[in-house]
């Protein structure tokens, strides 16, 4: 195995405190009481459209939700790092994955005018081989175009690496990519879903798990 790839939101950095203030704050300026915590951590994953479709009750093409989904959007833009951390264990994964020349790279759906500056917080972390974000490719996740461009600039074969996410579509498309995949149960998972049924190769319950799975199923002959 030369790399492992992972989802950014909910399976690397734990960014829902930021997005729960946002959302809050703009429910405040709309004169809407706030929503519970463990509510807004459920819906991150599926990013801004299911924010304001949980907020305001309005989905995509409604009166008034481009205006409302720019507004969370620009609150986002000025948080976006104050409340986000690495999930446990995050920090010395990916420090263990540098000190066996194993490269790793993030590949979300979560566009590149925020991945970039959130990344740019994080600077003390070991630098990734790759940033895959849909603004660098045609398709999106669950289509398995951006996992192939992450093992491109990385430079290893699908084969060679892994993929590690918190969200069905995550496995799909690493699955679809030809790679094994591994499932998040600790991420920002819908009460009506259960990452069992994803049909990834593996399931950790904690990022502290994710070494040892890998020392003991795929690191044999390294």
């Amino acid at each position: 195995m030369k790399a492992v790839l992972f989802d950014l939101d909910g399976t690397l950095f734990d960014t829902a405190p930021d997005f729960v203030v946002v959302l809050n704050q703009l429910r405040e300026q709309e004169k809407l009481p706030p929503l519970a915590d463990t509510t807004i951590r459920e819906v991150v994953s599926n990013g801004a459209r299911a924010m304001v479709r949980l907020g305001f009750g309005v989905d995509e093409g409604e009166l008034g939700y481009d205006e409302l989904r720019q507004r969370l959007l620009d609150l986002y833009l000025a948080h976006l790092a104050s409340h986000t951390v690495p999930f446990p264990g995050i920090e010395l994964l990916l420090h263990q994955l540098a000190e066996n020349q194993i490269a790793w790279g993030i590949v979300t759906n979560k566009p590149s005018a925020y991945t970039i500056p959130l990344m740019k917080a994080f600077t003390h972390l070991p630098t990734p081989g790759a940033i895959i974000c849909p603004d660098d490719v045609t398709n999106r996740k669950p289509d398995p175009e951006p996992i192939l461009l992450a093992c491109r600039r990385i430079g290893c074969d699908p084969s060679e690496a892994i993929y590690v996410g918190d969200h069905e579509r995550d496995i799909i498309a690493g699955r679809a990519a030809g790679m094994p995949t591994i499932a998040c149960s600790y991420g920002y998972i819908d009460c009506e879903d259960d990452p069992e049924n994803w049909n990834a190769d593996h399931l950790v319950h904690n990022a502290g798990e994710i070494w040892p799975l890998l020392q003991q199923q795929y690191l044999k002959q390294g």
